[in-house]
């Protein structure tokens, strides 16, 4: 009789087993899941501008932040930047020849100029603000930040500098694609392509590019740009670029070019949202750290003696009252160490980041309070807005958008319902767009194409 071998189990294949070949399968499996995590985070940093709610919230806040202050210190321009400042025009000019600081405030010392700038640089603001050709406004707002704030370069109390550095980040930046009137326009011309209909003619965007151009060239020629390379350079590239955008939504909307400058803008914009992150992590460590190595910070007392200066004590009782109590001083004085050394660290641990962020948010608006610093305090919070959590911004910009309607409700010609009733269309409704009123964020970000 003979006998037939052992063979597999009956599927069509022979069972498997140990054999050289398994340790290399594994190796291959490994490493084809990191090429396709590596595919994936590719995908996502090129497809779309990540952040929208938080790049939007410090869009809104440095610009919200500088215009106040502008309007605020209007009756007193003229001493602080203008021709009665101490630091008087000649004295500026020599400074920034040796340190190549850019001011469109020094190509003239006349009142007309003067007056013009800071004229351009609230209405800037304002368009910033309200979203409004974002990018138009983006550039011309950083050229009136650096132009002020050169001019006269001690003036200022610590939020100058961060309001400096956002604003020229926030040129790289989609910070319009929610809650701007960018975004509107972009969400009415979509549903204007979805029912079949040709867009709009924009006819602001190429004035502005017409307008602004020849500026940019007369400044270039006559050297009024600063002695830095990289502006003009940076102003150039803007400028150019915006017929690229332009030619390409009007020719080929659709096409390869559109795509291409769409990725090169989302780089742009996630990687300067990193570098915002990175600066504001630096700030609080670099602060936490410094005041480490101070005495008064080591013994807990150093918040009791900005607390008896007359300069930081604009509510003189409500200062002594804290400065009377030796324990919450030092309760103070530490937990303001703590939370900014802590928090670069807490960013790995989401409920731990949400809570020192609520933390210091509270501390700055305190500092606003108690010490008379307001500008300082909103650019910082404005900062901070970058690591607020995104279901808050929404549920945020959803009671904002319901307060707007109740509040056009009540005016005369409008139901308390929200206004004249509308005809139903198959377009989402306000509250199926997050909330917000607008349209849900996407690769062509409102707002980026640079004549708009």
């Amino acid at each position: 009789m003979t006998t037939t071998p052992p063979t597999a189990p009956v599927t069509g294949r022979p069972a498997p087993g140990p054999g050289p070949g398994a340790p290399a399968s594994g190796a291959q499996d490994r490493i084809a899941a990191a090429g396709t995590a590596l595919a994936r985070a590719i995908q996502r940093v090129t497809a779309s501008a990540l952040g929208p709610y938080q790049s939007a919230v410090i869009r809104i806040g440095f610009a919200a932040t500088y215009l106040f202050f502008l309007v605020r210190e209007l009756p007193h321009r003229h001493e602080l930047y203008g021709p009665d400042s101490p630091w008087h025009w000649d004295l500026a000019r020599q400074l920034t020849a040796g340190n190549e600081a850019f001011s469109v405030l020094l190509w003239s010392d006349s009142v007309l100029w003067f007056e013009v700038v800071y004229a351009l640089t609230i209405l800037s603001a304002a368009g910033l603000l309200l979203g409004w050709r974002t990018r138009t406004m983006s550039i011309l707002f950083m050229v009136g930040v650096l132009s002020v704030q050169n001019r006269s370069v001690f003036m200022g109390d610590g939020g100058d500098n961060v309001i400096h550095l956002m604003a020229i980040y926030l040129v790289f930046t989609r910070c319009a694609q929610v809650w701007s009137l960018d975004a509107r326009r972009a969400a009415r011309d979509a549903e204007r392509d979805a029912l079949g209909l040709p867009p709009r003619r924009d006819a602001v965007g190429p004035v502005l590019w017409a307008v602004l151009g020849p500026v940019l060239l007369g400044a270039t020629l006559m050297d009024g740009l600063g002695g830095t390379w990289w502006l003009p350079v940076l102003l150039w590239i803007l400028w150019l670029s915006a017929a690229a955008w332009w030619a390409a939504n009007r020719f080929a909307p659709g096409g390869q070019p559109r795509v291409l400058l769409d990725v090169l803008a989302n780089l742009a914009h996630n990687a300067t949202l990193l570098v915002i992150m990175v600066e504001v992590c630096l700030i609080y460590a670099t602060a936490g750290w410094y005041k480490i190595q101070g005495s008064r910070w080591q013994d807990g007392t150093a918040l009791y003696y900005p607390l008896k200066l007359d300069y930081f004590a604009p509510w003189p009782a409500l200062s002594d009252v804290l400065a009377s109590s030796g324990l919450m001083v030092m309760v103070l004085t530490y937990a303001t160490v703590i939370v900014q050394v802590a928090f670069p660290f807490t960013l790995f641990n989401r409920r731990l980041k949400n809570v020192l962020l609520v933390i210091m948010i509270g501390e700055h608006a305190g500092i606003a309070l108690l010490l008379g610093l307001p500008f300082f305090s909103m650019a910082m919070i404005a900062a901070d807005a970058v690591f607020l959590p995104t279901v808050f911004l929404v549920w945020l910009g959803g009671r904002a958008a319901l307060g707007r309607r109740r509040l056009l409700g009540w005016l005369p010609g409008r139901s308390r319902a929200g206004g004249p009733q509308e005809v139903p269309t198959a377009r989402p409704a306000p509250e199926e767009r997050d909330g917000t009123g607008e349209a849900p964020p996407h690769g062509t970000g409102g707002g980026h194409t640079l004549v708009g």
